[in-house]
């Protein structure tokens, strides 16, 4: 096998997709973008699937993640992947970003540190309470459960008082394996949408607006959202880039998610720092500022 200066890390469904769609499409046009942007900086590229068998991680000097989406439902298999594989090769971002970053806790760190963040309550493995003894506590009445190691949505639930009952089951059963996170309803979500920052390099490179479709809650396409370039304000820029700036390591990438809370001040709602979609088909040059990074990280080791 032959030796690369870096890997762009996907899974198996978007390595050589037999089926073409839209959304396919779009991964193949951003990590392509990726490609060609680190290849035309004089770097060997490979575009792998980060499970694939056989592969000789010692081959590659960098793998960074791009659209490794199926880790959350092979959490136990990707984490044991991610601590085999940093003795072989170096990860964008690095592997105690991404340890940390798996894991929604994350949130309460950042808040300690100064990060405006939605009201958030975490119910952790075997602890004895239920969803009505929960609304009860911090008088919410509309909530969002979800875990707190998830991606797209996993074990998502828009909760409202009256129907508690309906997921009571379900909460019981999560909490048995996994923590959670409640946190009350945004009103903003339906009206205002969620904000995506991408900062790279420590600085924001572009931004887009994410909408549930009418009836639903969850902005993230797979679920019928939609997508749209954002031009932010200044202090919508100055928050994305502190929430950077506040991490222990600045990542070489981010993407910032900000929701609005139910007091109308500006919130982290996510950070997402492992395989974040970060939408280069929106600003191509933000791919360029990425192959930068990568290109003076690769100089400094």
């Amino acid at each position: 096998m032959m030796q690369y200066d870096i890997a762009i890390l996907t899974d198996a469904r978007y390595e050589n997709p037999v089926t073409i769609d839209q959304y396919n499409e779009n991964i193949l046009l951003e990590d392509q973008l990726v490609q060609k942007a680190l290849e035309g900086r004089g770097l060997s590229v490979i575009r792998v699937d980060w499970a694939k068998q056989g592969f000789d991680w010692s081959k590659v000097r960098f793998a960074i993640f791009r659209s490794t989406w199926d880790y959350s439902e092979r959490f136990e298999e990707f984490s044991k992947w991610c601590e085999m594989v940093k003795d072989k090769t170096q990860l964008i971002n690095s592997f105690e970003q991404i340890t940390w970053n798996m894991d929604k806790h994350y949130l309460k760190e950042l808040e300690s540190k100064g990060i405006n963040i939605p009201e958030s309550v975490f119910i952790e493995p075997h602890q004895k309470i239920t969803l009505s003894e929960l609304h009860a506590a911090y008088r919410w009445s509309h909530t969002v459960l979800k875990p707190a190691t998830s991606a797209g949505a996993r074990h998502t639930y828009k909760l409202h008082q009256d129907y508690l009952e309906d997921y009571e089951s379900i909460f019981q059963e999560l909490i048995l394996e996994e923590s959670m996170l409640l946190q009350p309803f945004l009103d903003s979500i339906s009206t205002k949408g969620e904000l995506s920052l991408m900062v790279v390099n420590g600085k924001y490179t572009h931004a887009v607006l994410k909408k549930a479709k009418e009836g639903d809650f969850r902005v993230q396409d797979d679920f019928g959202g939609s997508v749209e370039p954002y031009e932010p304000t200044i202090s919508e820029i100055e928050f994305a880039e502190k929430v950077v700036k506040t991490c222990d390591v600045s990542p070489l990438y981010a993407r910032v998610d900000l929701v609005w809370d139910n007091n109308g001040d500006l919130a982290l709602s996510e950070l997402e720092l492992i395989e974040p979609e970060l939408w280069f088909r929106f600003k191509p040059e933000a791919a360029d500022e990425l192959a930068d990074g990568i290109v003076e990280m690769i100089r400094r080791n």
